[in-house]
């Protein structure tokens, strides 16, 4: 049909039929223009979908063949704790603590010897060191230098007096401890005399999710062994420490295998295995693995002088949940709120106190409480950094002179009991006074607790203290109530408190119902 009578053809259709048809009529003359993306009237158009070119490695063969020279196992060797035994060598373990008129004594005289008991100084019963003994265990790990540096694990080498590499080729070598850092579970041994060993590198940049890698390690003592899987995720936090940043990989990695490295399909080291989730204690496909990144720093660290030195900050932190950005205004649930800043830290004579929240670190976004923890370890000690807090509903910056981090004390726990106790019906708790229950001049002690409560569902329990509420110190319970019949008629959905609990002060934000 020619141009000219399809035109008469649509003159003679309803209004209705002869939009249509023209629309089709310009599909069909554009059909040489367009390909799978022609819009048929009155239907749906739909994008392409995802079609990647990819095929998996035929064989990881040639990996396996230039890495695995580099790759030892680490034999340990350790003092066990000596037992204490009766100097005829009749001691009984499980029985040290019998005291000398016990029946059981009778019973050990007369079928073989005294369970410690005897009075000292009559030869039988005295105490005497029982022989030092050894004990070992094994691990895995890998050469970074040519001239005998090596990477395992912390966990492997904790506790060990002597360490003995063993290669590919059964070849033993003695080895010293250079340092360890039990945070990260890292450690670096080296052996001395030798400079020819094949040794491998750290990956350059981070693996990719669905990643192929390569595990080879020492599985239960059996020596090198080698496994495939991929890259299962990122940035996992397991709990085993504050700098929690593991990729998770699904290689089957085993007892054995902690400290020995996970490849990519370029021979590069992209992880040092270090645990597994295992309900069996065997393989079920879960493994993590330290990031190269993080291996890199700290081995630099403890190759220069054997230990790790951290920024620190001084504040305790915790998550900003909904709830908690909620009830200090803020749009988005993200940083870090401080619960408390410890005494004579570098936080504290800064002027950071508890309710700021952390949102940047010189001018980089604050993610959480494990990220700001990673980003002040970063820096050394002395460096002054710029913190971007929010504080009364603002945001503000604030200088921190960073000071050195030591091992963290533990704070007594409180165990409140007594009287002149008052129910907050509003939030489930029975209080008291810490004042009153001997646990301290500041705050209210939660002394009951209901356990339907919200309250209970956000975490609190008896024995805790609060400290604050809405930004209010309180020390009665009235003080409580108080401030959470004000934070319902201000329309809040929450109301948050400043809780001390055991051995750490975190914030808690409870729903309140509306006045």
């Amino acid at each position: 049909m020619s141009t000219k009578r399809i035109s008469a053809a649509v003159r003679r259709l309803p209004r209705g039929r002869k939009s249509g048809l023209v629309a089709g009529a310009l599909a069909l003359g554009l059909a040489g223009a367009l390909s799978a993306q022609t819009v048929v009237p009155g239907q749906f158009a739909f994008a392409e979908p995802v079609r990647v070119e990819s095929a998996a490695p035929q064989s990881f063969a040639a990996v396996v063949a230039g890495v695995k020279p580099a790759v030892v196992s680490v034999r340990v060797r350790s003092e066990t704790t000596p037992r204490m035994m009766s100097s005829h060598g009749g001691g009984m373990p499980g029985f040290e603590d019998l005291p000398p008129d016990h029946p059981l004594q009778r019973f050990f005289r007369r079928f073989g010897g005294e369970p410690f008991g005897g009075e000292r100084g009559e030869g039988r019963g005295q105490r005497r060191e029982e022989p030092r003994r050894y004990g070992t265990s094994q691990g895995s790990g890998f050469f970074i230098t040519g001239d005998g540096y090596l990477v395992t694990n912390e966990h492997v080498v904790s506790g060990g007096s002597e360490f003995t590499v063993i290669t590919d080729t059964g070849e033993e070598y003695e080895a010293k401890l250079i340092g360890a850092d039990k945070r990260t579970d890292l450690a670096l041994l080296k052996v001395e005399g030798e400079s020819d060993f094949t040794y491998v590198e750290f990956a350059p940049d981070a693996p990719m999710v669905g990643e192929w890698v390569v595990a080879v390690g020492n599985p239960f003592g059996l020596g090198g062994s080698v496994t495939a899987g991929i890259v299962s995720a990122r940035g996992r936090d397991i709990g085993a420490g504050p700098y929690d940043d593991f990729i998770q990989i699904d290689a089957p990695v085993n007892r054995g295998n902690s400290g020995g490295p996970a490849f990519n399909v370029k021979g590069q080291v992209i992880g040092v295995n270090a645990a597994i989730f295992s309900p069996s204690g065997g393989n079920v496909g879960i493994a993590f693995a330290i990031p190269a990144s993080t291996a890199q720093t700290i081995v630099a660290d403890l190759k220069n002088d054997g230990t790790v030195v951290r920024g620190w900050l001084g504040v305790q932190i915790q998550p900003v949940s909904k709830d908690i950005a909620e009830s200090i205004g803020l749009d988005k649930a993200k940083g870090a709120i401080v619960a408390e800043a410890q005494g004579d830290s570098p936080a504290l004579k800064a002027g950071i106190r508890s309710g700021d929240t952390i949102l940047k670190v010189d001018g980089e976004a604050i993610d959480s409480p494990r990220d700001l923890a990673r980003k002040i370890a970063g820096y050394p000690p002395e460096t002054t950094v710029t913190l971007d807090v929010w504080r009364d509903g603002r945001e503000q910056a604030i200088e921190v002179k960073l000071g050195r981090l030591q091992e963290e004390a533990r704070a007594a726990a409180i165990e409140p009991t007594g009287e002149n106790t008052a129910f907050v019906d509003s939030l489930g708790v029975e209080l008291a006074s810490a004042r009153s229950v001997g646990a301290g001049d500041k705050g209210v002690v939660v002394t009951d607790i209901s356990a339907d409560s919200a309250a209970a569902e956000k975490g609190l329990k008896r024995g805790d203290v609060i400290l604050e509420v809405a930004g209010q110190q309180v020390n009665e319970p009235g003080d409580v109530a108080g401030a959470v019949l004000g934070a319902s008629e201000s329309g809040r959905k929450a109301v948050l408190m400043r809780v001390q609990s055991e051995n750490a002060t975190r914030f808690v934000a409870v729903p309140v119902a509306k006045g």
